[in-house]
């Protein structure tokens, strides 16, 4: 069909108020399409422009050449050129616009695109005569838009990938990014723009490209890309445009985008052909993976992205290339030369060979085998999926292990350096694919290896550490390195059973075989039993201790796992020690070395105290402390040479508390207790307070030794004597005064007859006599006082029941002149 075709031309000299007017306009053009047509067709003269150009001047100036999308669905072919003015003195310059109208659905003549008609020899600078103007012409075949694109392209070389990469989101129908300005001294170059963009793009991208070549005003334009001279790039930056200044200093960056890149790389090597051959592989249109492919298969070298797009491309579609091409593209990703490969770049080769093995050759694989390897010894690259063994049953794989297995066996005997968890895993996974023996090697190894495992483990984030799923292969692939990595964590779980339960939990090691493996299974059941028993200690310990399949008599160090798994940050109570006091022989704790558990359990029930059960003479809670003091007498039994310092005084402080309130103690007892607080410091205030009760309740009670009492009170024990004042004090000591008649006359003995023994106690006996003894004497019976004076009287001396009367009459009067005072205040 004929496509319609306007001409408009800019005002002639002294037409002001007019920037130019239609010449000619074709058939079905709307006076509304013309309205919205005239502003794409303006021309603006670059700057400098003389006002009379030579010939040369004029042909040198910019045609602002351009596609553009119209309002109706319409598109719109357009060149504007400067033309030297005819009329008046013929010395001016004006322009002259040529359109194409393309309706709806309507290509240009032989279905070409836009950005080839703009060498077309039928652009006319010149109204044509006649009502309507002749068809356009177009210049036969590609020819006309690809010759010399290549060199071109070579020469804007660092600012191709960029350019490109923008060019294509500008074609894109989704795309509200910002319009693309090429920056060149020629408009002509910036047709050689969209002439690269025509050939990389596939064609309905390249279609929705509107573009025009030249513009003074890149803010205001409607196209997609616009070109603009080097004098105007300061005004498209700040428009917002995304300038790529090609006509001044190369850009230092590049960009991410590997289609993008990819695309240069081929434009480079001069083999724009292999854009039609890519876009036939299969893929979303500016995926970087079928490009990256055809390049690498033409002999193109590519960067590590490209060579990844490429391998990962070809691991989800093994058979979309044939033989032929499967090999050369292998070849290209495994090359030797290749020193830049990444981490991506190893793992879409590892899934490469992964697709491919099984349904290629050996020898076609063998090479991204042998990289793989190699990059796990050299590159300590932990993540890489490696190949099955059956990859080096060949000669390729011999020779593979003839240069790496030295390497491996030297690495894995090194003990100075730091080695991860994840790069020892695969190095022994490494060794057996290439068939390396490293028996010798195996115990020193797994030794390391395992407590590496709790250390990384340990300060790993939630849920399994990054090295479980190769250990975990590991262990499945080779049996000898699992029962030896397992005995090694057997050993080492009776040290820290904690870290080694915490590690079990996150990983799932496999030791349900014929080992025996009596730690692993313990801290293995502890969460399960946690869980189910909660927090009956007791009973998770025996379920914990059935799970090792081992007494502790036979082996005793399970005693050592169990404790410290359920006992992990704390001491067992005295109940729960006697537990497991009962449950061994003394010489299977001192082999576990629980013993100390023991001890610590009984020194810290000692200060924590448990609910009593009763009360002493005194009102002190006892229970607690005398369960602790026969597991400390039992413990001292038990463990003479283990037990010292400050730990054995203060188990023997406990054992003596038992023998004062329970037995008949050694002589010496306020001094022992002295002694043995000083060589248990710092000893817990709560047991101090206890040993000091105990002996003071001794001391308050009427069968006590004379020269004990004699001791305590001229020992001038500040502590213990206010120890011995609170006792006295206390309601049940109080209750036996009131009611015992010989008790009072005891302690009145005692209170009134060393007055002089030091600091301490006289201020302390005078102040009981006056706050405890007196009350107590007021409240009896006339014959519960003549009793007590008689006691006091046998006890001691004549002169002791004197001075008892002469207490107590002074108490008397003393009620006596408070209440004859008070009757001569009321009168």
């Amino acid at each position: 069909m004929s496509l319609a075709q306007v001409h408009y031309t800019s005002a002639a000299p002294g037409d002001e108020g007019t920037a130019g007017r239609f010449t000619a306009v074709g058939p079905g053009v709307s006076g509304a399409l013309l309205a919205e047509i005239e502003p794409l067709v303006r021309y603006e003269l670059p700057g400098g422009v003389p006002e009379r150009p030579s010939d040369g001047e004029l042909r040198s100036l910019p045609q602002a050449f351009g596609y553009f999308a119209l309002s109706d669905g319409s598109r719109l072919v357009a060149r504007s050129a400067p033309v030297r003015d005819t009329g008046g003195t013929g010395a001016g310059v004006r322009f002259h616009a040529h359109a194409v109208h393309l309706p709806p659905g309507v290509p240009l003549p032989g279905d070409r695109l836009p950005v080839e008609a703009w060498r077309s020899p039928h652009w006319v600078a010149v109204t044509p005569g006649g009502a309507t103007p002749d068809p356009l012409a177009l210049p036969p075949g590609p020819a006309a838009v690809s010759e010399g694109l290549d060199d071109f392209a070579v020469s804007r070389g660092p600012w191709l990938a960029a350019v490109l990469a923008d060019l294509r989101r500008a074609s894109d129908a989704e795309a509200a990014g910002r319009p693309v300005a090429l920056v060149e001294r020629q408009c002509a170059d910036v047709a050689r723009w969209l002439g690269l963009a025509s050939v990389t793009l596939p064609r309905e991208s390249a279609e929705r490209l509107t573009f025009t070549t030249y513009t003074r005003r890149p803010g205001s334009s409607a196209s997609r890309v616009v070109g603009v001279l080097p004098e105007d790039a300061g005004a498209a930056r700040a428009a917002g445009l995304r300038v790529h200044a090609c006509a001044g200093p190369a850009p230092a960056g590049g960009t991410e985008d590997v289609w993008a890149t990819t695309a240069a790389r081929v434009w480079r090597s001069r083999s724009p052909e292999l854009f039609r051959e890519a876009r036939e592989l299969p893929g979303e249109p500016f995926a970087a993976g079928p490009l990256a492919v055809t390049a690498l298969c033409a002999g193109i070298a590519l960067g590590p992205d490209g060579r990844a797009a490429a391998a990962g491309w070809a691991a989800d579609r093994p058979y979309a290339l044939d033989a032929q091409r499967t090999g050369r593209l292998v070849e290209a990703i495994a090359s030797p030369g290749i020193d830049d490969r990444t981490a991506a770049e190893f793992d879409a080769a590892g899934r490469l060979f992964g697709a491919l093995e099984g349904r290629c050759p050996a020898s076609v694989t063998a090479p991204l085998a042998a990289m793989l390897v190699t990059e796990a010894v050299r590159g300590g690259n932990g993540s890489l999926e490696l190949p099955r063994r059956d990859a080096f049953a060949g000669p390729e794989g011999a020779e593979v292990a003839e240069r790496l297995g030295p390497e491996i066996l030297t690495e894995l005997a090194d003990t100075a350096g730091s080695r991860s968890v994840a790069r020892t895993v695969q190095l022994l996974r490494v060794a057996r694919l290439l068939g390396v023996d490293g028996t010798d090697s195996l115990p020193g190894v797994v030794d390391r290896l395992a407590p590496a495992l709790l250390a990384e483990a340990s300060v790993a984030q939630e849920g399994p550490p990054g090295f479980a799923p190769a250990l975990l292969e590991l262990l499945d692939e080779q049996f000898e390195v699992r029962t030896a990595l397992l005995g090694a964590l057997d050993r080492i779980a009776p040290q820290d059973p904690g870290a080694v339960a915490r590690f079990l939990k996150r990983v799932a090691l496999p030791f349900t075989g014929t080992q025996a493996l009596p730690h692993l299974r313990m801290c293995a059941e502890v969460p399960e039993a946690m869980a189910t028993l909660g927090g009956d200690r007791a009973a998770v310990w025996h379920r914990v201790l059935r799970a090792a399949g081992l007494s502790p008599f036979a082996e005793p160090l399970v005693l050592r796992t169990a404790v410290g798994l359920v006992w992990e940050d704390r001491a067992p109570t005295v109940e729960e020690a006697r537990l497991l006091l009962d449950a061994a022989t003394s010489d299977s704790h001192r082999v576990a070395g629980t013993w100390a558990r023991l001890v610590d359990a009984a020194l810290s029930t000692s200060a924590a105290g448990t609910s009593a059960t009763g009360t002493s003479a005194t009102g002190t809670s006892a229970t607690g402390t005398d369960e602790a003091a026969r597991l400390a007498h039992d413990l001292l039994r038990g463990f003479p040479g283990e037990i010292g310092g400050r730990e054995r005084a203060g188990l023997l402080l406990l054992d003596l508390v038992r023998e004062l309130r329970t037995g008949a103690p050694e002589p010496g007892w306020a001094e022992r207790v002295r002694t043995l607080c000083a060589q248990a410091e710092p000893v817990e205030p709560a047991l101090r307070e206890r040993a000091h009760a105990a002996l003071v309740e001794r001391l308050l009670a009427p069968d006590r030794p004379g020269a004990e009492l004699y001791d305590f009170v001229h020992g001038a024990d500040a502590e213990l004597i206010a120890a011995y004042d609170r006792t006295a004090r206390t309601a049940s000591v109080r209750s036996r005064l009131r009611t015992q008649p010989a008790y009072a006359a005891d302690c009145f003995t005692v209170w009134t007859a060393h007055p002089h023994a030091g600091r301490a106690w006289p201020p302390v006996a005078a102040a009981l006599l006056d706050d405890v003894l007196r009350p107590a004497v007021r409240g009896m019976s006339a014959e519960d006082v003549a009793e007590v004076e008689a006691t006091v009287g046998r006890t001691g001396s004549s002169g002791r029941a004197d001075a008892f009367r002469d207490w107590n009459r002074s108490s008397t009067l003393g009620r006596l002149g408070r209440r004859i005072a008070g009757r001569v205040r009321r009168g």
